[in-house]
């Protein structure tokens, strides 16, 4: 082709006579993902990777197919990744070519590239062709592009994969702005300035200070002032991985919250991030540091990002729906989900925001429920991101785990940010632990015993179990809380349950372990059956929260003999009853902690070979992208993968289940049923719309399907009642507990 002929990257945006010019979209596409890896001294490589990744659309044949394609709506549907790669691998970049190739289906494994390109247009020519129509771009580049790769990388495997990870991120960030830009008709593509983390300190330190000055007085806020000043201390310390092991009530929230915007200030890092494991808690934390940081007018420093956050919503506003996508944000609150399906997934959707983790705090809350069968390459992962690129991990939880035990954390320093956590939880001491598991009582026995308090709370391990105790109390002021019931209904039952425990009304709740992380209730005594160590612990807190008791509240742990509890406790059970029971060390005792989490490590395999985590990690090793994610290929020749085998923080998806029953008023439920049937018949669902149900939607476990009573009491909204899809629940659903279902499939209920 010759280069006196003007090349295209895309055609006209709507309603004008404007092409995307080629050289432009490499060079831009370049030097934003330079821009954006620079910070984790990736900048060269990011740049040759966006220079390299469209110059197959110099080919004559793409150009022509451009042309014919132009204003239809169409793809072109000629292949422009290969060339790119090819000179890629062939100058010196070897396996980080695949950020090319992948730049829109997503990277594949190393070892099926060279098949891949097999099939790709002639080499020589096509390579001639290129540099004679980008006579600036390509033969200015290096011969060996080599030199465009640390050292680290490429000597340690697993550090090379996590720099390719965080290098396609920002290419295909870079490359979805740019595209943006020429079609939005803009100047130049939407990037925010980095932030002024010293003024965003100052104005949390205000306003702090402004909403403790509103609070009513505890007999702890001393203590939690005393956490607070200790994190700001520990925030000044250099970047690495921190442990706040703070019992539940000490003010985590806030003290997390000011270490990251500290440390960011005084190491010059670019973000913070907080991730925590349930919807719940991201709405209460983002709501939290959204009144602490945002200003009325400006533009918003808080993003929420999560499945239920409506980007439609007229006050979530265009930035952040455009933010959402590649978290170009000060301060993120985000979801485990989130967090790690992009950081270890391989699809530009998710990754275009990988490359914020470099350089950032990351706040992982509630960080007892990241899932063990992927503790070993998480934890990899954010090792590898605090010792090469720059970032600061902070590890939060009221039962703190022993990652230390672990092989990926036995080289790393522990800091912890409070100083004597033994001193803090005698300090911080609110209940009495008491056990009744021998001789072991039945459920009616402990909702008797419940029903002799003013305000008692019991949490038990199932629905049906749930269920059977809330049976025992239909004549008093009770309540019950469970996934049978759907967001929007839970949270009228938690608001009247608070209002009574305020006012000192009677007041009974049993509920299922979803109240033990993010729900903030005060009892004075809390039942909680036989659970995980962890489990019970956070149930501890949910007794005498604001220690205002002067006996102090009580935490009941009940071994019923006609309880159940979900199929992964029964190992995490035996770890616990080793470690703490009568006679046996509080289950606040740090030292048996860590031994419990230690047995824990140990009874579940972690460090074998055949552990789930081992074999991600050994994937990671070898650069194969696909089946970290996809998980292994099982029929080669089908190409069928064991999704079983991926990493996936959600290991069953269930069905995803709409009970407009579940509004609180008769006109509500009439316009759920019209909003329900118009995505029903609608031939592409309106976003909005399907954003808007979600308050409205549990989840059933996949084992329902097996009774075909309970798939006839499904009616599909989105295809059809499968897996992974959007029903409408037409069964029973009691205005007290939920969705009705029979007593033998109480436990499909997630």
């Amino acid at each position: 082709m010759s280069s006196e002929k003007v090349l295209w990257a895309h055609s006209p945006a709507p309603g004008t006579e404007n092409w995307h010019g080629l050289r432009e979209h490499l060079l831009s596409t370049g030097l934003l993902a330079q821009r954006f890896a620079a910070a984790f001294g990736g900048g060269e490589l990011a740049y040759t990777l966006g220079v390299l990744h469209d110059v197959g659309k110099a080919s004559c044949t793409w150009q022509s197919g451009l042309a014919k394609a132009a204003g239809s709506g169409r793809p072109v549907g000629i292949d422009h990744k290969g060339l790119g790669t090819r000179i890629a691998r062939e100058r010196g970049l070897g396996s980080f070519a695949l950020g090319i190739y992948g730049h829109h289906g997503g990277l594949i494994d190393a070892d099926a590239l060279t098949q891949q390109l097999s099939a790709s247009l002639d080499r020589a020519g096509d390579v001639a062709s290129a540099e004679a129509a980008l006579p600036d771009l390509l033969p200015g580049l290096p011969a060996d592009l080599s030199r465009a790769v640390p050292t680290a990388w490429q000597r340690d495997a697993l550090v090379g994969e996590m720099a390719l990870r965080l290098c396609y991120s920002a290419l295909v960030d870079a490359d979805s702005l740019d595209t943006a830009a020429h079609f939005g008709q803009l100047t130049q593509p939407r990037v925010r300035d980095d932030a002024d983390f010293g003024r965003l300190y100052k104005r949390f330190e205000q306003r702090r200070a402004e909403t403790l000055a509103r609070r009513p007085s505890s007999p702890i806020n001393s203590l939690r002032e005393r956490i607070y000043t200790d994190c700001l201390a520990a925030a000044e310390l250099p970047p690495g991985i921190f442990r706040m092991p703070v019992p539940t009530g000490g003010g985590k929230t806030l003290a997390a919250g000011g270490f990251a915007l500290r440390h960011a200030e005084r190491h010059g890092m670019r973000r913070v991030i907080v991730a925590v494991p349930f919807l719940t808690i991201t709405e209460q934390n983002a709501a939290v540091y959204r009144d602490l940081l945002d200003e009325e007018g400006g533009e918003p420093t808080v993003l929420e990002h999560h499945s239920q956050v409506d980007f439609d919503d007229p006050a979530a506003g265009k930035w952040a729906r455009l933010a959402a996508e590649n978290w170009d944000a000060p301060f993120v609150v985000t979801t485990f989900v989130r967090l790690f399906e992009s950081l270890f997934g391989r699809k530009p959707s998710a990754m275009r925001r990988v490359h914020r983790l470099a350089n950032a705090v990351i706040v992982l809350d509630e960080v007892q429920a990241l899932p063990h069968r992927l503790l070993v390459p998480i934890l990899n992962g954010l090792k590898i991101l605090v010792e090469h690129f720059g970032s600061t991990v902070l590890l939060s939880s009221a039962t703190q785990p022993d990652f230390w035990a672990l092989k990926e954390f036995k080289e790393v320093e522990a800091v912890d940010v409070v100083r004597d956590p033994a001193r803090l939880v005698t300090d911080l001491r609110r209940v009495r632990y008491e056990w009744q598991v021998d001789p072991a009582p039945t459920l009616a026995d402990i909702a008797g015993q419940a029903a002799e308090e003013r305000a008692a709370l019991v949490v038990v391990n199932t629905t049906a179990n749930a269920q059977q105790v809330f049976q025992e109390w239909r004549e008093r002021p009770a309540f019950h809380l469970s996934t049978r019931m759907c967001p929007a209904h839970r949270r009228r039952v938690l608001a009247e349950v608070d209002r009574r425990l305020k006012l000192e009304e009677p007041v009974l709740l049993t509920a299922t372990q979803l109240i033990e992380a993010g729900v903030d209730i005060d009892f004075p005594v809390v039942f909680r059956a036989m659970a995980p160590a962890d489990s019970l612990l956070q149930a501890a807190g949910r007794a005498n929260r604001e220690g205002s008791l002067p006996d102090g509240g009580r935490l009941v742990v009940f071994a019923p003999q006609d309880g159940g509890h979900p199929p992964s406790y029964k190992l995490l059970i035996g770890c616990t009853e080793r470690a703490f029971g009568p006679g046996k060390p509080d289950l606040d005792d740090l030292t048996t902690l860590a031994g419990y989490y230690r047995d824990l490590y140990d009874t579940l395999n972690l460090e074998h070979r055949g552990h789930l985590g081992r074999k991600i990690q050994r994937a990671r090793q070898r650069w194969q992208f696909q089946t970290v994610t996809d998980g292994p290929i099982v029929n080669a020749g089908e190409k069928a993968r064991d999704r079983k085998e991926a990493f996936r923080l959600i290991d069953d998806q269930g069905i995803a289940v709409v009970t407009p029953q579940g509004a609180e008023t008769a006109e509500e439920r009439g316009e759920l049923e019209h909003l329900i049937e118009r995505i029903r018949t609608a031939p592409v669902p309106q976003l909005t719309d399907l954003r808007r149900l979600q308050p409205y939607t549990t989840n059933l476990h996949v084992s329902a399907f097996r009774d075909a009573g309970v798939r006839a009491l499904m009616r599909p909204i989105l295809g059809e009642v499968k897996v992974g899809g959007l029903v409408e629940w037409v069964g029973g659903y009691d205005p007290h507990t939920g969705i009705e279902i029979d007593p033998k499939l109480e436990d499909f209920v997630l």
